[in-house]
């Protein structure tokens, strides 16, 4: 294929990794993800919204119900996956979301009473949260190989923070003017936008991207197997327990953070918090854009897997000991910052390139199940070990932040391990497609 010397590929090569084959891809599947996340965060603020309405108990038993419901809705993913062709299975899903918005949009209008209908949209757009995250994920780790995994996964996560900020600008412009209700309708309209999108990149997989091991034909059968295989695969399979245990150990350090974050704002009135909080989130997405385009590929590529899955754990220990010493707001937030903006920019497209080194059926019913079970599982227990910590043991911050730093260890140890088992497995795959081109390469002088 010719190179491009246009100045939007020439500046692309510049300050990414990204090749001139892989451009348009690229920018779809950024576009992909910045539609979805920004229609996920114009109703996150509606969501979050309602439980100020609800006392701490009421919103504990739906963070608890929440668990249940995403163990239930994973459970018929898998059987979907198992029996609707894959090139129907991405697009229903969307539509299947954009349908439900638009269900409760109607709810609220013909409700008199809408308490339970606003605690089934909180829990609706909880399971929506990581579920429409998950599913992506999937595409992507079906649609890219190994190689460009790993240069192009930072880019378009990127997306996904673009995504982050103008949703919520989207709701706080329009909120007063149109109604939170309304906003459900302008989400639902968002999310079918990708569906011609997924069907193209279906195609520029074999036509571009030339990935013979992912033929489009191929996805028009349906996966097949145990509908209940991902549940399966993932207490029976050592590398993708290992992902989980990752995940689970990810979301202890997240509870640990935010809940200490919370503990040193409480002397604070709410516009100080709203403030720091603002600050924050600018700084945070920030930091994340310049990880994901100018870092992760670069560390991955040259340092390895071993290397940028444990990076973050490793900074996270640093930081966790500081505010051990020094429980001070300015070293939360600042550790908040950091954990976040490591995570979205390159713990989240490091981990999400551990999929490409599995099976087309595990990549899309055990990736749930370790993306929403083992994450909100992650939240129950790690959120409830933290409260024993404080109110039950009665530790202060410094000793839980010193707790903190040895989970952020684990986390650091099980990132290293994974790091070596997918260069171990790269390998492997490598070595049997070589050996087959060698075969089909006629000897020199026949």
């Amino acid at each position: 294929m010719a190179q491009s010397n246009s100045l939007p590929a020439n500046l692309l090569r510049k300050i990414t990794t990204i090749e001139d084959n892989e451009v348009k891809a690229a920018v779809l599947s950024f576009s992909f993800v910045f539609i979805l996340m920004a229609a996920y965060y114009i109703l996150r603020p509606v969501r979050d919204a309602l439980a100020s309405d609800w006392t701490d108990a009421e919103v504990s038993f739906l963070w608890t119900l929440n668990f249940f419901i995403s163990t239930g809705i994973v459970a018929a993913y898998g059987m979907a996956v198992a029996k609707i062709p894959f090139r129907k299975l991405v697009p229903a899903i969307y539509t299947f979301f954009a349908a439900s918005f638009v269900v409760f949009y109607l709810a609220v209008q013909g409700v008199s009473d809408g308490v339970l209908v606003d605690k089934a949209f909180y829990l609706w757009v909880s399971v929506f949260a990581l579920f429409h995250v998950s599913v992506f994920w999937s595409f992507m780790a079906d649609t890219f190989n190994k190689d460009q995994a790993g240069r192009l996964f930072a880019i378009i996560a990127a997306g996904a923070s673009l995504g982050a900020i103008v949703g919520p600008l989207i709701s706080g412009l329009f909120a007063s003017r149109i109604g939170v209700e309304n906003l459900m309708l302008i989400s639902a309209v968002m999310l079918m936008l990708p569906i011609p999108i997924i069907l193209y990149l279906g195609k520029l997989k074999v036509t571009e991207l030339k990935n013979p091991d992912l033929q489009f034909d191929a996805a028009k059968n349906a996966i097949g197997g145990n509908p209940f295989g991902g549940f399966k695969a993932f207490f029976s399979n050592p590398y993708l327990l290992g992902i989980g245990i990752f995940i689970i150990l990810y979301t202890g350090i997240g509870s640990f953070v935010y809940l200490e974050q919370k503990n040193l704002l409480a002397p604070y009135d709410v516009e100080t918090r709203t403030a720091i909080y603002g600050y924050r989130d600018a700084v945070l997405n920030t930091l994340t854009y310049v990880l994901a385009f100018f870092v992760t590929g670069r560390i991955v590529s040259k340092l390895g897997m071993p290397v940028a899955l444990p990076l973050m754990p490793v900074l996270v220990i640093a930081g966790m000991l500081v505010l051990a010493f020094s429980p001070l707001l300015i070293v939360a937030v600042g550790l908040h910052v950091v954990s976040k903006a490591g995570n979205y920019g390159l713990t989240r497209p490091a981990r999400e390139m551990l999929f490409t080194q599995v099976s087309r059926e595990d990549r899309f019913k055990a990736k749930p199940v370790i993306d929403i079970v083992a994450y909100r599982g992650g939240d129950v227990v790690m959120g409830w070990f933290f409260t024993g910590l404080t109110q039950g043991l009665g530790l202060g911050l410094a000793a839980v932040a010193a707790v903190g730093a040895g989970i952020a260890a684990l986390w650091a140890f099980t990132g290293f391990l994974l790091g070596r088992r997918y260069e171990a497995s790269a390998t492997e795959n490598q070595a049997p497609a070589e050996a087959a081109v060698a075969e089909q390469v006629p000897a020199r002088g026949t």
